[in-house]
C-alpha cells in the first residue's frame, strides 16, 4: 500500500550543505576528553603502552642501574649514543614521556574505578529485577509440572529456599495466578574487577614511592674483604629522588668465601656452572656476627636492604716492587670475565714508586691452554692450571689531569709499550707464586699464591675470587607484595566467577495443575548457564516430590 502524499516520511528532506552538529564549547570539550580518558578501553591501551615504553630500558643500559654500562655504550656507539641520550634513552624510567604515560594511566584508572565502585555499591543494595513476562526467550528455558497437591505459591517458596542455599540473592513476586522468584549472584565478579583495578592503582603508587625513597648500590668484594654500609663504601650508588643518605642503616658484610659447583658428569654440559654461593658474615649495629649465604635469585636480607649476587670472577693478587725490593703496589685486582670459561681481563696502574708510571694490562686464564694458532685461552673455568699474562706500558696514566678514569681500562695511546705482542719483549707470563722482572729495570712483578702451602700441582684456592653485589633498599616491598596478590586475586575472580540471573515461575493452569518455568540470563560469557538452569529444574522437581503438601503460605512481594 502506498503512503499518503502528506505522510511525514514522504516529505522531501530539507536541503543542507552538510551535517550540522552542536558545538561542544570549552567545557564540553573538557568533558568529552575526560570521558575518553577514564574509559576502560583507554586504561587498557595505556597499560599496554606503558609495557611497550618499558622495553627500551631493557635493551640499553640505564644510568640508574648501570652507569659504567652507559659509559661503555657511548664508547662503543659514538654515533647512536647521543641520539638515544637526547630522547632520554638511558633514563627511560624517569623520562618525561614514560612519566607522562604513567601519570595518564594513573588518572585513567582512578577515573574508571570511582564511578564503577559507586554504581557497584548501589547494585549490591538493590533487589533482583522483576521476572520477565516471557521466560521462553531466555537461555536454558525449560518447563516442569509440579506434583499434585503443590500449589504455585508453595512451589515458588521451595524454589526460593533452594536458590538461597546456592548463595543467590532472591526476591518473590506475586502476580495473582502466577508466582515467581528472581535470583542473581556473581557480584564477586565485578568486585574482583574493581579490586584488580584498585590494586593496580595502589601498585603504581607504591612503586613510585619506592623508587623515590629507596636506593640501589653496587659493590665488588674480594674474598676476605669487608663492606661497611656507608655512602663512600659503594662502588656506585643510585639514590631515589627523596632518599637521605643519613637514613643508611650501618652494618658490615664480609665475603668469607665464594664457591662454584661445576657440571662434571654430563659431557654435553661439562664445565657449566651449576650453583654459585657467596658465604658472608654480616654484623648489624649492636648485634652479633651472623653467617649467611647469597645465591642467584636468593638474596640476603640485612640492615633494611636486600643483597643480590650479580656476578663473580677471579681477583689475582699482584705485587709490584721497585729495583730495591720496596713494595709500591699490592692488591687483589678483580679481572672481568670475557667468556664462559672465565678468561678474564684486568688492569693494574702504578702511578708512584717507580722511575716511571707503569700500567699493566693482564689476561688471566684459570686453565691455560693453547689454540692451533698459538694464542692462549682458558679451557675450563676452575683453577686447573692458572696463568697470568701481562702487557707492560710506561708513561702518563692520565691520573694527574683530575678527570675520573675507569679502573677496568687503560688508555695506552700516550704510553710506550714495553712488553706486548708487537714489542721486542713479549708479554710477561706468570703462574701463582712466580716473580718476573719488569722491562727497563723498573722493578719486579709477582703473581702471589693465595695458598702457598698446597701440594705441588694443586692450584685450588691459589687465586682469590670476587663477587659483585647489588644492594637494594625499597621501603614499599611489603606493600608491593600485598597489591600484587590483590591484583592476581581480583583478576582470577573477575575471570572465573560467573554473573548470572535465574528465574522460577509457577503458573496455575485451568485444569488445576501448576506449570513451572525456569530460565536464566548471563552477563557476559557463561557456557554453563543452560546446564545450571536444567540442574535447578531437576533439583527443584526432586525437592517438591519429597515435600509434604503444606498450607498455602502468605503471599509476599
Amino acid at each position: 500500500m502506498s503512503r499518503p502524499s502528506d505522510h511525514i516520511d514522504s516529505r522531501p528532506a530539507p536541503k543542507s550543505d552538510g551535517v550540522n552538529q552542536p558545538k561542544l564549547g570549552f567545557v564540553g570539550t573538557l568533558r568529552w576528553f575526560w570521558r575518553q580518558l577514564t574509559s576502560m578501553r583507554t586504561a587498557l591501551f595505556l597499560l599496554l603502552l606503558l609495557a611497550i615504553a618499558a622495553v627500551p630500558g631493557s635493551l640499553v643500559p640505564q644510568r640508574s642501574a648501570d652507569p659504567n654500562g652507559v659509559t661503555q655504550f657511548f664508547a662503543d656507539n659514538p654515533d647512536l649514543a647521543p641520539i638515544l641520550d637526547s630522547v632520554q634513552g638511558f633514563d627511560v624510567y624517569s623520562s618525561a614521556w614514560f612519566s607522562s604515560i604513567y601519570l595518564l594511566l594513573f588518572v585513567s584508572l582512578i577515573g574508571c574505578v570511582i564511578p564503577r565502585t559507586k554504581h557497584h555499591l548501589q547494585a549490591l543494595r538493590a533487589q533482583p529485577p522483576k521476572t520477565p513476562v516471557r521466560l521462553g526467550r531466555l537461555a536454558g528455558y525449560t518447563t516442569r509440572t509440579a506434583p499434585a497437591g503443590v500449589d504455585a505459591a508453595t512451589a515458588v517458596a521451595s524454589a526460593r529456599t533452594l536458590l538461597k542455599s546456592g548463595r543467590y540473592r532472591v526476591a518473590l513476586f506475586d502476580g495473582g495466578k502466577e508466582f515467581s522468584v528472581s535470583a542473581e549472584r556473581g557480584y564477586m565478579r565485578e568486585t574482583g574487577n574493581l579490586v584488580f583495578h584498585s590494586a593496580l592503582v595502589g601498585l603504581l603508587v607504591v612503586v613510585g614511592f619506592g623508587s623515590g625513597f629507596g636506593f640501589s648500590g653496587q659493590r665488588v668484594l674480594v674474598e676476605g674483604q669487608t663492606f661497611v654500609n656507608t655512602l663512600l663504601a659503594y662502588d656506585s650508588f643510585n639514590p631515589g629522588r627523596f632518599f637521605d643518605d643519613a637514613e643508611l642503616d650501618p652494618y658490615t658484610l664480609t665475603l668469607d668465601d665464594f664457591t662454584v659447583d661445576y657440571e662434571m658428569a654430563n659431557l654435553e654440559a661439562y664445565g657449566q656452572p651449576v650453583d654459585f654461593s657467596a658465604g658472608v658474615t654480616t654484623t648489624e649495629r649492636g648485634g652479633d656476627p651472623e653467617q649467611g649465604a647469597v645465591k642467584v635469585n636468593d638474596p640476603l636480607r640485612t640492615g633494611g636492604t636486600s643483597v643480590y649476587l650479580l656476578g663473580n670472577g677471579y681477583a689475582p693478587t699482584i705485587t709490584v716492587a721497585d729495583p730495591d725490593g720496596n713494595v709500591v703496589f699490592t692488591d687483589s685486582v678483580p679481572f672481568l670475565p670475557q667468556d664462559a670459561n672465565l678468561t678474564s681481563l684486568g688492569v693494574v696502574k702504578v702511578p708512584d714508586g717507580l722511575a716511571e708510571q707503569v700500567g699493566l694490562v693482564g689476561f688471566f686464564y684459570p686453565t691455560q691452554d693453547v689454540s692451533d694458532t698459538g694464542s692462549y685461552f682458558s679451557s675450563f673455568p676452575d683453577l686447573q692450571y692458572p696463568m697470568l699474562t701481562l702487557n707492560v706500558y710506561s708513561g702518563d696514566l692520565g691520573l694527574d689531569d683530575g678527570v675520573p678514569t675507569s679502573v677496568y681500562s687503560l688508555n695506552t695511546d700516550e704510553m710506550e709499550p714495553l712488553a706486548t705482542r708487537t714489542s721486542d719483549i713479549k708479554p710477561l707470563e706468570l703462574v701463582p707464586g712466580q716473580t718476573q722482572e719488569l722491562p727497563n729495570g723498573l722493578g719486579t712483578v709477582t703473581f702471589e699464591d693465595a695458598s702457598p702451602g698446597a701440594a705441588e700441582g694443586d692450584f685450588s684456592g691459589s687465586v682469590p675470587r670476587f663477587a659483585s653485589f647489588d644492594i637494594h633498599h625499597d621501603p614499599t616491598q611489603a606493600w608491593v607484595l600485598l597489591f600484587a596478590v590483590l591484583v592476581l586475586g581480583g583478576l582470577l575472580t573477575s575471570l572465573f566467577v560467573p554473573r548470572r540471573r535465574l528465574w522460577v515461575k509457577a503458573v496455575d493452569q485451568a485444569d488445576g495443575s501448576v506449570r513451572l518455568e525456569y530460565a536464566g540470563l548471563a552477563r557476559g560469557e557463561d557456557p554453563a548457564l543452560e546446564a545450571a538452569v536444567t540442574s535447578l529444574a531437576d533439583r527443584h522437581s526432586a525437592l517438591l516430590e519429597r515435600q509434604t503438601p503444606v498450607v498455602n503460605p502468605s503471599r509476599a512481594v
